[in-house]
């Protein structure tokens, strides 16, 4: 039995389990189970690599997507620019572990059919790994970024105090890359002003637990097109499968 899994903490509202069960089921694939390795530190990763001999795959979440690359054998050169991994490859009996970045494949393509001319400019909200996967499709998309973070430290960085109406209106892109709003603080919202948002806006959660994050809705109540994290996920899981089976 190949087995495939997802390391992370926590991962009660992880999708990845879910999908790829179904999709094993779907496509008759009976040799494959796919596990949920909830880790609260990842000095616990090399015991869950002798634990499970036939482990093939690994996708990798919150808050391990940067602090896993030390224990790689290799990097693939797109994930060494975003300095973030979230798929592993596990290959010559556990000897190579290759780090790929899927996240940069599932958020270009799910963000590309809502683009229009007047999208020259965004405001990424946060600063974590999901953001320099963000950041580096934008660049990519000749799209102007500005960062926006609690305790901004960088020239491209501005603090959520500093979105004013002017900043909201001349950025017409809008992508949260926090936790802020998932499951189960659903509650939570990034602090802008969600007032000075119009019909030409795009807001993007990366988010996918709730469907529709109080961010979301927020813009949507302002005539914004919304989009939730749920299509980067499956374009991101898809990729992930790709390259186990490459």
């Amino acid at each position: 039995m190949k087995q495939y899994g997802l390391i992370g903490h926590p991962l009660s509202h992880s999708f990845s389990k879910k999908y790829f069960t179904q999709k094993f089921k779907n496509e008759s694939i009976i040799d494959c189970a796919y596990e949920l390795f909830d880790i609260d530190n990842l000095d616990q990763f090399n015991k869950i690599l002798i634990d499970h001999p036939n482990l093939k795959g690994l996708n990798v979440t919150i808050p391990y997507k940067e602090s896993i690359l030390e224990y790689l054998t290799d990097i693939d050169q797109k994930a060494k620019t975003i300095g973030a991994v979230n798929t592993i490859k596990v290959s010559n009996n556990q000897k190579t572990l290759k780090g790929y970045n899927t996240d940069y494949y599932g958020f270009k393509n799910s963000l590309k059919p809502f683009l229009d001319i007047n999208h020259e400019r965004a405001l990424i909200l946060g600063t974590g790994g999901a953001s320099k996967t963000v950041k580096l499709v934008l660049n990519e998309l000749n799209i102007d970024c500005l960062m926006v973070s609690r305790n901004p430290v960088n020239p491209d960085e501005i603090s959520y105090n500093d979105v004013n109406k002017y900043v909201i209106k001349h950025h017409q892109i809008i992508i949260n890359t926090t936790p802020m709003g998932m499951f189960p603080n659903t509650s939570a919202f990034p602090g802008i002003d969600y007032e000075s948002l119009t019909k030409k806006h795009l807001l993007y959660d990366l988010i996918y637990n709730p469907e529709e994050t109080i961010f979301l809705k927020k813009g949507k109540e302002q005539g914004c097109i919304t989009i939730n994290g749920l299509q980067m996920l499956k374009l991101q899981a898809e990729k992930s499968w790709e390259i186990w089976n490459s």
